[in-house]
């Protein structure tokens, strides 16, 4: 097996305009090889232009980048033996079944005989499609159409596989069955770089984020060093006895230095916390005060916090 360095992607000051729109001006990133990387931004952001660029579909305008040290302009034959690339749109033959279609791509692949056919059930199965395996694809729903072109592409695991908005449209079990079947791959080996809007995704999966707004990075690094970047964390506290709340509300005060929110329908108090260390003062307060505690917790910033942060969008209300 041959050895991969160890970036899989690197770009630099990637650009590529249609016409007189810029639809990426300036994609800057690195991402190790065996992570995963969740690339985030709102539509039109450049996400689906930036993996076309890196999977050898479009040549950049300016800027430069190279899969496993290979350049995606003057090597591109040699990457595309390395990746596989799923879109946001089933490319399917619509008259075949969809065991007929997967034995079809394995056979693409280099698989014969028995073995094409073996390797199309296994994926059948892995996606829960196998009650429909005989049917004609042109009566699936888009749903089954998105599995089975997912299964498509890990006919072979790839060195790096490209998931552009891999889910959208999928019911939440068959979103749970796409996040193992990723897991599986990087166990394996196989880089992944994720494209998606589903933020509860990219933090289940990612590694690292890569944050795009006008066509533009605007953030990358570490799922965990960016929700830092964001804010502090936050303690909770959820009181036993809601009447006391004002008295508790008071000694977090005391003890943490940061306003407190009181949330008296569900008897919980919040408050910024600059140092975790701090919130076992806060339980000894309490319970030195005789105030029962039902929960705490420490919460850091959410994905969903980083994303409206850094694209200075409005959280939807």
């Amino acid at each position: 097996m041959v050895r991969l360095p160890e970036t899989a992607v690197h770009a630099e000051s990637l650009r590529k305009s249609f016409r007189d729109v810029a639809a990426v001006a300036d994609v800057s990133l690195s991402i190790p090889t065996g992570s995963v990387c969740g690339m985030l931004g709102a539509n039109g952001a450049g996400k689906t232009t930036t993996v076309r660029m890196l999977a050898t579909l479009v040549r950049p305008d300016g800027g430069h980048a190279k899969i496993f040290g290979r350049d995606v302009v003057t090597q591109a034959p040699a990457i595309r033996s390395l990746i596989s690339l799923t879109g946001q749109y089933a490319s399917l033959d619509e008259d075949l079944t969809a065991l007929e279609n997967l034995e079809l791509f394995a056979r693409l692949r280099g698989i014969r005989g028995r073995a094409a056919r073996a390797r199309a059930a296994d994926l059948v199965e892995r996606f829960g499609l196998t009650a429909a395996a005989d049917r004609a694809v042109s009566g699936f729903s888009g749903g089954m159409r998105r599995r089975i072109d997912l299964a498509a592409s890990l006919i072979t695991p790839p060195a790096l596989l490209f998931l552009d908005e891999p889910t959208t449209g999928l019911d939440p079990g068959t979103r749970a069955q796409v996040w193992s079947a990723v897991r599986a791959l990087v166990d394996d080996g196989t880089t992944v770089l994720l494209t998606t809007q589903y933020l509860d995704e990219a933090d289940q999966l990612s590694d690292s984020l890569v944050v795009m707004d006008a066509g533009r990075v605007i953030a990358e690094g570490p799922v965990d060093v960016l929700k830092d970047r964001v804010g502090e964390r936050s303690l909770e506290v959820t009181l036993a006895e809601p009447a006391r709340m004002s008295e508790a509300a008071a000694i977090i005060h005391r003890r943490v230095g940061t306003a407190v929110v009181p949330s008296p329908e569900s008897g919980r108090l919040t408050a910024a916390l600059p140092d975790p260390a701090l919130s076992a003062r806060v339980v000894v307060a309490l319970d030195e005060a005789d105030i029962a505690v039902a929960e705490l917790a420490v919460r850091r910033p959410t994905l969903d916090e980083v994303f409206f942060a850094m694209t200075d969008q409005q959280v939807p209300a």
